[in-house]
């Protein structure tokens, strides 16, 4: 099978992370672990993106330099690769790196040969929360709806443009040949209808004196006013640098041009840059002479987390903490809340309250007294620990992670937890066994196979309690302690 390259987006870092951002990287660690377990070679990437107005801003509000405000909290990102159960091979880029600088660099110039930037004079309207450009049909009174609580900034001067417009026709044409190329499909007609309706060139730099933290623009004239670009158009390099563009030709030959591009997972608030401001902007890096910049394989888009209608955000102060979480939880609990009881498309509503009510039902009352009952039974039962075959995975679960329903994989999970609850009930093997001790056993040893194959499907969903189920069940020993205890 092709090797796949995943990646997700790369979480500014203004403030500590949030469930947010975790919820974009447990879902795609889920499908990266997927990957492995059907024999597939995976990259799989994520990172810090440490430029922009708002990283300058947050840095001098703090009283440090723009370096050493993104080195603390970098840490702080890199540091949930442990604290939510991460791939032991996920790749970590920030674009302060050496390596990703003079990519971007270098990006620009093939956008440059190919005739697509360009400056001018403009006024525009600009979100320094999304390090956008804003619309009046964009705001809402005057205010950005994502960022509501700071000030549209009005930028007046001039600055270098990326020709966006002559991509429309190629955009819409690489949606036609590739229908699944944004996921939920709700958001692809999304994608296309803003492509339709025209596009507008948009800026692409600033000038050094009003954003001071960013990429140097390269090759700029002496005498010139000095630019630097602008953050996203610096970050979405990242999706090739960090797997070797432009100078280690094999990694790069391998991840993204043998595997056909990458699947980028992105928030909402991300489709416009991830599914047409990219693509164009690959287009154009290929149209100026780079070799095997084909466009991204897919785009994965999930809905907002929030909590009393409002996106949880950092500059809305309304965030979860997912490090509080795992404290208080364990790492797993917080992995099966982000994949069962958040929708992987839709917005979600998500509260403490939520968290420890779903603990509590699903985990200690659910998977963790289930696998208690079987291997008690199992350790007072059976001599030996059952033969197990390896392979025991169903299609059907399978099916659900390739459509990205990573939910409804979960619910399979439970679902077959809930049918083992109900045998058991029914079929009171422990009684059995007394009276009948061949029946007993082989209902038992029935529900130990069952159990393992629950583990196996836990596998990219839960993979600390994969592993102790899997160990419970070859040692045909209880574990000596719940593996979910109950909250009061």
């Amino acid at each position: 099978m092709k090797p796949i390259y995943l990646t997700t987006t790369l979480p500014y870092v203004n403030s500590d992370p949030h469930i947010g951002f975790a919820l974009e990287i447990v879902h795609a660690d889920i499908f990266a672990r997927t990957a492995r377990l059907q024999d597939r070679e995976v990259f799989f990437n994520t990172g810090t993106d440490e430029h922009g107005q708002k990283i300058a801003e947050a840095a001098q509000k703090a009283g440090l330099d723009p370096q050493a405000y993104v080195d603390g909290y970098a840490e702080k990102f890199r540091g949930l690769k442990n604290v939510l159960g991460l791939s032991p091979e996920l790749h970590f880029i920030r674009t302060t790196d050496p390596k990703h600088k003079a990519a971007a660099q270098e990006f620009w110039r093939y956008c440059v040969k190919a005739g697509d930037i360009y400056k001018k004079k403009y006024q525009t309207k600009y979100c320094v929360g999304c390090e956008l450009e804003k619309t009046d049909s964009e705001l809402d009174g005057g205010k950005c709806p994502i960022h509501p609580n700071m000030p549209i900034q009005l930028i007046d001067e001039e600055n270098y443009f990326f020709r966006y417009s002559k991509y429309q026709q190629a955009l819409l044409k690489l949606y036609a040949d590739r229908p699944d190329f944004v996921t939920p499909d709700f958001r692809f007609n999304e994608i296309k209808a803003f492509v339709a309706r025209g596009l507008e060139d948009f800026s692409i730099s600033r000038l050094k004196s009003k954003m001071s933290w960013g990429i140097p623009v390269p090759d700029q004239q002496s005498g010139e006013a000095e630019q630097v670009m602008y953050v996203w158009f610096d970050a979405l390099v990242n999706y090739i640098s960090t797997v070797g563009w432009p100078n280690d030709a094999e990694q790069f030959q391998k991840w993204w041009t043998e595997a056909g591009g990458v699947v980028q997972f992105a928030g909402k608030d991300q489709v416009r840059m991830q599914a047409a401001m990219w693509q164009a902007m690959l287009m154009s890096a290929t149209a100026g002479g780079a070799k095997g910049l084909v466009p991204s394989k897919q785009i994965v888009i999930h809905g907002f987390i929030i909590t009393g209608g409002q996106k949880m955000s950092k500059s809305l102060g309304n965030v979860i903490n997912p490090y509080d979480v795992v404290k208080e939880y364990g790492t797993d609990a917080l992995r099966y809340f982000l994949a069962r009881e958040v929708h992987p498309f839709e917005d979600s509503d998500v509260t403490p309250a939520r968290i420890k009510e779903a603990y509590n039902a699903n985990l200690a009352n659910g998977l963790g007294n289930l696998v208690s009952r079987v291997m008690k039974m199992a350790q007072d039962n059976l001599p030996s620990p059952v033969a197990i075959p390896e392979n025991s995975i169903k299609s059907e679960y399978f099916a659900f992670l390739e459509k990205y329903e990573v939910s409804k994989a979960a619910d399979y999970v439970w679902a077959e937890i809930a049918e083992m609850d109900k045998f058991i009930q029914s079929n009171q093997p422990f009684k059995v066994v007394k009276v009948d001790k061949a029946a007993g056993q082989k209902m038992i040893s029935d529900l130990v196979v069952r159990l393992y194959s629950v583990a196996c499907m836990l596998d990219p969903l839960m993979p600390e309690t994969m592993v102790k189920i899997k160990e419970a069940v070859k040692a045909n020993k209880a574990p000596a302690s719940p593996l979910f205890l109950r909250k009061d």
